[in-house]
């Protein structure tokens, strides 16, 4: 830790060296993946490990998806043949709702949260009152070591039991915070009604909901900087942000993709589209595991000197899974088509149901030519709407209206189906 603001050097290194660096590492621990984790070795099968030294490399790699651990972890338990450590060489190991069933290392700071406190402002010396839960689900131990990790002491006060929780406060006297913002509010505004108009909570770190600007500001005239994490059970920190920062800054020991929802194709920077995250974490070696958030990256680096890629944070949910006319239609479905027609820059599937039946519309962004300059006649766009109707009849099984619609006319908001049925 070099000096007060940034938890080390990596964090304002030149962002070209960071790629290379990460990069240089990628084959190491694509080869400890075929090694140790069974199901790995079986989808990284064909893959030469020295071969995938870029990100145009790297997305050829299949996509392993979360939504899909549930069933593996059925079909090969513990984990489903995706842990590089034995089950009773993990430190803890956790089961989350679905259920998915997640390891922990026994790593110091396994799920490198340390970097994203000392970005809130902790400090060795700290009290921190930790209301993320402890029972069975990693929330309250990513802070908890974390934290340690920095030399703060942890109160691990857990969810719920706010009457508790203010006595602790009140009589503990902790300087920060971890958790959800909602309850740090509730938790002060108990305190105020308890006679307790000073509290010692001057900086958090929250995460499990939006941070509102007007949240931040009430917490701020409280006398309380307020940073986020984004953050998963499988992969731990993601992205994290400083009081002052813009953007949530990639973790500095990942590497994050954003494709288009359903596939595993990378999206321009700035759009919104889904989170893919390949880990160097050694004992839960995940390649591109498809998170099913949905986020953009932005451009430049942040005004708190970090020089990371950076996350616009938590955007919404990716899975857009739905059934139409009996049918169940996935983005994946609706990418093989325009990909199998090609020169489609974006596509929306929009179902509606009027008169109470579904109607599937296929909108696609076509250019203004026919891709050599000459401009697309009638003639054109009948023929381009009859073989994406073939195609998205193939790839769904289903058959849909087509709509040709302007360069960047639909909304650039990760939706690749939108269900705007309405029911009385």
């Amino acid at each position: 830790m070099t000096d007060s603001i940034h938890f080390d050097d990596r964090e304002t290194m030149d962002p070209e060296l960071r790629e290379t660096g990460l990069f240089e590492r990628l084959p190491a621990q694509i080869a400890l993946a075929k090694a140790k984790a069974p199901a790995l070795a079986r989808l990284l099968a064909d893959v030469n490990p020295l071969a995938v030294t870029s990100r145009a490399a790297l997305a050829d790699l299949p996509v392993l998806r979360k939504s899909d651990l549930t069933r593996r972890q059925a079909d090969e338990p513990p984990f489903g043949g995706l842990t590089a450590e034995a089950p009773g060489d993990m430190a803890h190991l956790f089961m989350s709702p679905g259920p998915i069933y997640d390891p922990q290392s026994a790593d110091t700071d396994p799920h490198r949260f340390a970097r994203a406190c000392w970005a809130a402002g902790f400090r060795g010396g700290d009290i921190v009152h930790n209301t993320l839960a402890y029972h069975f689900t990693p929330g309250g131990w990513m802070f908890d070591s974390g934290a340690r990790a920095l030399g703060c002491a942890v109160i691990p006060a857990g969810g719920g039991n706010t009457e508790q929780q203010i006595q602790a406060i009140a009589h503990l006297r902790p300087t920060a915070f971890t958790g959800m913002p909602s309850f740090l509010k509730l938790l002060l505004e108990r305190l105020e009604e308890a006679g307790q108009t000073a509290h010692s909570i001057t900086k958090a770190l929250v995460t499990g909901e939006a941070l509102t600007q007007t949240l931040r500001a009430e917490l701020g005239q409280r006398g309380i900087s307020v940073a986020q994490v984004y953050a998963t059970a499988d992969l731990g920190q993601i992205a994290y942000q400083g009081p002052t920062s813009d953007g949530m800054v990639i973790d500095e020991d990942l590497i994050v993709e954003i494709v288009r929802p359903g596939t595993g194709d990378p999206v321009p920077e700035g759009e919104i589209g889904e989170v893919i995250v390949t880990s160097f974490n050694g004992a839960y070696p995940l390649m591109r595991f498809a998170t099913g958030d949905l986020s953009a990256l932005m451009p430049g680096t942040s005004p708190c000197g970090r020089t990371g890629q950076r996350l616009r944070g938590w955007l919404g949910r990716a899975d857009q899974t739905t059934k139409i006319r009996g049918m169940f239609v996935h983005p994946g479905q609706v990418a093989q088509a325009i990909k199998t027609v090609g020169g489609i820059a974006r596509a929306r599937l929009v179902v509606t149901n009027p008169d109470g039946r579904d109607l599937a519309v296929l909108r696609c962004e076509a250019g203004a030519d026919c891709g050599n300059g000459a401009a697309q006649t009638p003639t054109d766009q009948q023929g381009l709407s009859g073989r994406l109707a073939d195609a998205f009849r193939t790839a769904a099984n289903l058959r849909a209206d087509i709509e040709l619609v302007a360069p960047g006319s639909l909304p650039d908001d990760g939706k690749v189906i939108e269900d705007a049925r309405t029911y009385n």
